[in-house]
């Protein structure tokens, strides 16, 4: 296990930039965790990386999935960027390699929230607790798809989630080709997810990088339609001008990450999509976890402005 310390954090209480709470990043291998030497736990289902404050208190917990094929660590900086505003941001690497159908990604995700009770305290230093009755459950592209699909129920959790964020979540490569297990119905509202759920969307997401690949994230898959099978309470951003991975780390490393810059239309830079990514996670957290709504209505009554154009701003209130 090892711990990263983040670099010098702002005090601004914006959600948008980081927050009063300096970081921990921790890097959890899939081996026992020891808070002391004599205290072994449970060894966590998957690898995992983790941001947590580094002050002292008891958090509410994230658990966040990682995009088709991507890395924990490409979201790095999103995940401290959460973390800066008092949560605790667990994020699994839950395959290196992995085919079309994401059962064991759902199998996985589920066994990692059932851990997280007897083995999540001895992996984050010891004055920092999670509050695992303020939990919440998130993922981005295929991470999206299989976030929603817990939810729903595809696989059991001995703890209760109370908010879900789908950040450009997807569910294969066209409306006629999902990728198994399939998540969306086409029915309008048909999604049974008792907790509130935001949808984060990308303007850039459904347009080709070039004529030799498809679009990452395809109309008909996307979050539009995820969105539209939300019940009441939901929140539905697009961004308008940036794309499906515009909200991992600037410097995303290997062939994995160069691939990041080439397979996707992107914007002109991620940094702006990464910071609105974060800050309305964090906004919609704190108002479903934390029953503080201030930042989410500001948000969408427009008195607190984005970093980046917003193309539509949906709610199903």
């Amino acid at each position: 296990m090892a711990s990263v310390s983040s670099p010098a954090i702002s005090t601004s209480t914006n959600v948008f930039e980081y927050g009063n709470f300096t970081t921990d990043l921790i890097k959890v291998e899939q081996g026992p965790c020891w808070r002391k030497a004599a205290e072994q736990t449970l060894p966590p289902p998957k690898p995992l990386l983790i941001g947590t404050p580094s002050e002292a208190g008891v958090f509410p917990v994230l658990l966040f999935l990682h995009g088709y094929l991507f890395l924990n660590s490409f979201y790095s900086e999103l995940v401290q960027h959460i973390a800066s505003h008092g949560f605790i941001v667990v994020a699994p690497q839950l395959y290196c390699v992995a085919g079309p159908d994401s059962t064991k990604e759902i199998e996985s995700a589920a066994a990692i929230t059932n851990w997280f009770s007897e083995g999540l305290q001895a992996c984050l230093p010891s004055h920092v607790r999670p509050n695992l009755s303020k939990l919440a459950l998130s993922g981005h592209s295929r991470g999206g798809k299989v976030a929603f699909a817990v939810a729903l129920g595809k696989a059991i959790t001995s703890l209760k989630f109370s908010a879900l964020v789908g950040v450009d979540p997807v569910d294969g490569m066209d409306k006629g080709k999902q990728t198994p297990p399939p998540i969306l119905t086409y029915i309008p509202h048909s999604f049974n997810i008792d907790m509130a759920v935001l949808v984060i969307g990308s303007g850039l997401g459904e347009v080709k990088r070039n004529p030799l690949f498809p679009p990452c994230a395809p109309k008909g898959v996307n979050h539009e339609d995820f969105f539209n099978e939300c019940q009441k309470p939901a929140y539905h951003f697009v961004a308008k001008d940036y794309g499906h991975v515009d909200m991992l780390n600037d410097d995303t490393t290997g062939i994995r990450g160069k691939t990041t810059y080439c397979l996707c239309k992107n914007g002109v830079s991620r940094e702006p999509m990464r910071r609105f990514v974060a800050g309305i996670s964090v906004a919609f957290l704190r108002a479903y976890l934390e029953d503080n709504s201030n930042d989410l209505e500001a948000i969408k009554d427009g008195h607190l402005v984005a970093p980046v154009v917003l193309q539509k701003a949906d709610f199903l209130l």
